[in-house]
């Protein structure tokens, strides 16, 4: 029987949770994308070199690994298993701006890299890699450090989908606004980058759980007008990053926390 006291067992589905849900969130929306192959993969593989025959036999292997991965973080969560999570998203983001997107896209995919540079943050980078973690005792400067990674993770990702809308004018976003019956969606595309800039300004300079958990909603209503113009919902899935970097950030300043939480604790069974 487990007789934790209940901020701990609040504590144990609080910021542990979080990190684990965007982590694994990113990493099987994205594998699915693999195993199903996704078109828009092709150019990225072309910079690597990888010919499109190429392309779409190794996007269903990558997808598994993706897969694989994301499930391995609530099973056997690891040092290298961050620092691979970090290095991969790190990349996989890096290949939009270097195969001719706009850098923006680079941004908006913080909440992927975010994740696992938040796990470090909070283990510290250096011991074994391959043991199995536990979320330590909280002191004031891991308090800092993860706060900062995910204040400044929140803001990139906002800043990236705005720059995408006040600069780029992404078709993309036009075409959900439309799907939602706006007259003229391509207008709103600027003026909604526009809000989101001034939101990751006050995520930087003043941020509040309020604010934070107002950013999280947000992010799940925009991402879901993928749903709404007809994608997958895997498009959704993917982006859980961008999601539990807010609501993280938001418990971190409730100081929801506790000492020597395990990142396998919503698995115990009481």
């Amino acid at each position: 029987m487990d007789t934790a006291p209940e901020s701990d067992r609040m504590g144990e589905l609080s910021i542990p949770t979080i990190l684990q849900l965007g982590f694994a969130g990113c990493f099987i929306g994205h594998g699915a994308f693999g195993l199903i192959t996704k078109a828009a993969w092709v150019p990225y593989f072309a910079v690597g070199g990888i010919s499109e025959p190429w392309a779409w036999r190794l996007m269903p292997w990558i997808g598994a690994m993706d897969i694989s991965l994301g499930l391995l973080v609530f099973i056997w969560p690891c040092r290298a298993l961050f620092n691979w999570g970090m290095i991969w998203c790190v990349w996989t983001a890096l290949l939009r701006p270097l195969s001719g997107e706009p850098f923006w896209e680079a941004l908006e995919r913080a909440g992927n890299y975010g994740m696992p540079l938040a796990m470090l943050m909070t283990v510290s980078w250096t011991g074994p890699q391959f043991a199995r973690q536990h979320w330590p005792e909280i002191s004031p400067e891991i308090r800092a450090r993860l706060a900062w990674t995910l204040r400044l993770t929140t803001v990139a990702l906002l800043v990236g989908h705005a720059g995408l809308g006040y600069f780029s004018h992404k078709a993309g976003l036009a075409q959900h606004y439309g799907a939602l019956g706006f007259s003229q969606p391509a207008a709103l595309v600027p003026e909604i980058g526009a809000f989101e800039f001034i939101i990751a300004a006050f995520v930087l300079v003043l941020p509040s759980p309020m604010l934070l958990f107002f950013v999280c909603l947000w992010k799940i209503a925009t991402e879901s007008l993928f749903l709404v113009s007809g994608a997958p919902s895997w498009e959704l899935i993917e982006r859980f990053g961008s999601y539990a970097a807010p609501l993280a950030l938001a418990f971190v300043l409730f100081g929801q926390t506790t000492t020597r939480t395990s990142f396998l604790s919503i698995t115990k069974k009481a």
